[in-house]
């Protein structure tokens, strides 16, 4: 057999190899995104969930409905059915057309009616009116933390800023995301808001409680709050 008989057949060797593999990566694509196609059943809200709910309270006044979604639309830790967060409670309000996660429900603490998202902390600060936007900010709401600090004396140079871009409000005095709603007028008037954080964000709003004077402002559908601004100074106040 001459070189160049040994040169086709290595040629239409190495071709026919090629074409396998083509044809298996194209074989293997097709088999994932028909997987991905497949449909499983998870739990959908068909109603407002409010924190604080137990997934078997929400399966009772039929907020919860069993539907086909295409294996890749469903999210990571969607579930079929309730047994795994039977008793637990939800941790934030959950809207008509949400899956049903596992890690929006929690363990109910059983000593308290305020419910705590799972991996924060709940602290307490103290505001006059104005700072709190007089009263239409309740449990549920997620507001921006502003500080002013520096001295008060004659002369002294003070400085307003962002101190927290947005947090959620878990309650107002005694009233959580759990209570009932209030009558209109008659909405809560107690000064202290508590407000669930993280460690680091804890320390700071601690902190500057006790050094400053905090302000909230309620947060828009479309604002956008920026953690790095500078502030402002009072020696940039005037004309």
């Amino acid at each position: 057999m001459g070189r160049r008989t040994l040169l086709l057949v290595a040629a239409l060797v190495v071709a026919a190899v090629g074409t396998s593999l083509v044809f298996l990566y194209v074989n293997g694509v097709n088999d994932r995104a028909l997987a991905d196609q497949r449909p499983v059943n998870v739990l959908v809200a068909t109603k407002i969930i409010a924190a604080g709910t137990t997934a078997e309270e929400a399966e009772r006044s039929a907020s919860l409905d069993l539907k086909p979604v295409s294996r890749g639309s469903a999210a990571p830790g969607a579930l079929g059915d309730i047994e795994a967060i039977r008793t637990k409670v939800a941790v934030s309000t959950i809207y008509p057309g949400e899956q049903i996660l596992q890690q929006k429900f929690s363990d109910s603490a059983q000593t308290s009616p305020l419910v705590i998202p799972q991996g924060k902390l709940a602290v307490s600060v103290s505001l006059n009116d104005p700072n709190r936007v007089a009263n239409f900010v309740t449990p549920g709401s997620d507001v921006a933390v502003f500080m002013t600090i520096g001295d008060t004396g004659a002369g002294g140079l003070r400085r307003t800023k962002v101190l927290l871009p947005k947090v959620r409000v878990i309650a107002n005095g005694d009233r959580t995301l759990t209570s009932p709603a209030p009558a209109p007028g008659t909405a809560s008037q107690s000064p202290v808001f508590t407000l669930a954080v993280n460690q680091a964000d804890a320390q700071r709003l601690i902190l500057a409680s006790q050094l400053g004077q905090l302000y909230f402002a309620l947060i828009g559908g479309q604002a956008v709050v920026n953690p790095g601004d500078p502030g402002v100074r009072s020696d940039q106040i005037g004309g």
